[in-house]
């Protein structure tokens, strides 16, 4: 498959030198060196339905708005296809210190002021290997329904596996998510949507780079909340977003909230102790 991509992207196969690399969960990875340079592929014989061109249509966008800010970089795409995508390669470097992630945090931060006056996005997308819903909701109803939806786009995914009073949890938020998540003076920001540690970088440089995103327009708090989830980031990041662009005031107590959104995926995904972490967040927040 490699060598028909090579093809496709107009370069000779014998005149390059390939490599797999890791790629995450869903797909083969590759670096490749051609005569023009090294080359990032990601490959799938059995894709997704647009789970690429979706990928590389977020990437621009998010590449768009970095190149206005100039403090966060995003990999070119190179190509895409139905069963590929092609990026620039990026070299990384020996470790994220305290100004890498300064960098990112004020990266980060201005991207967010990158908004729109609607939650979601122009399609659906994404996440991992499970579909994202992004029906657009107007700024003016706050980011509980739209957030509501999305817990019960999960919901449905999992109705088998999630278990009856987990669903019943997520109706109940669906009922209150106007009060749980009010209105807010921010308008819906641009997103990455899919921010751990593993899908950001530093280069040599120190420059910070973000990849791999379930791009769209919802609230800048479920983004920093995500950070938190596996770890977390450094703290000059958290720093350094807060200096350029603080939260709204009671975003602490939401951080439990907005994650159990990525603890569905999770529980959708690999199953494992998951869905009782959102179930016991939930039941905190509606009972």
């Amino acid at each position: 498959m490699i060598r028909s991509i090579l093809e496709r992207l107009g370069h000779e196969p014998h005149h390059c030198s390939t490599a797999r690399v890791g790629g995450g969960d869903i797909h083969d990875a590759y670096r490749v060196d051609t005569p023009q340079g090294r080359v990032f592929v990601k490959t799938n014989d059995r894709p997704l339905p647009e789970i690429f061109q979706k990928e590389a249509r977020g990437l621009e966008a998010l590449a768009a708005a970095c190149k206005v800010d100039g403090l966060l970089s995003v990999p070119r795409v190179l190509g895409v296809g139905d069963d590929f995508l092609a990026l620039a390669w990026i070299d990384e470097g020996r470790g994220a210190g305290a100004e890498t992630g300064r960098r990112l945090g004020e990266g980060l931060a201005a991207l967010h002021r990158h908004t729109s006056p609607t939650y979601g996005w122009t399609e659906d997308n994404w996440i991992g290997s499970l579909p994202q819903r992004n029906t657009p909701l107007p700024a003016g109803q706050g980011p509980g329904p739209f957030f509501a939806s999305r817990l019960q786009a999960q919901a449905q995914i999992g109705r088998r596996r999630l278990g009856a009073r987990l669903l019943a949890s997520i109706d109940r938020f669906e009922q209150r998510a106007p009060e749980l998540l009010p209105l807010m003076s921010d308008s819906p920001a641009l997103l990455h949507g899919d921010l751990w540690g593993g899908n950001w970088m530093a280069d040599e440089k120190g420059r910070p780079w973000i990849y791999d995103p379930a791009t769209h327009h919802g609230c800048r708090e479920a983004e920093l909340a995500f950070t938190r989830l596996f770890g977390g980031f450094p703290e000059s990041f958290y720093e350094a977003y807060d200096d350029a662009h603080p939260l709204e005031p009671g975003h602490q107590e939401r951080i439990d909230l907005w994650n159990v959104y990525p603890l569905l995926v999770h529980a959708n995904l690999f199953g494992g102790g998951y869905a009782s972490r959102a179930e016991t967040i939930l039941r905190r927040f509606v009972g």
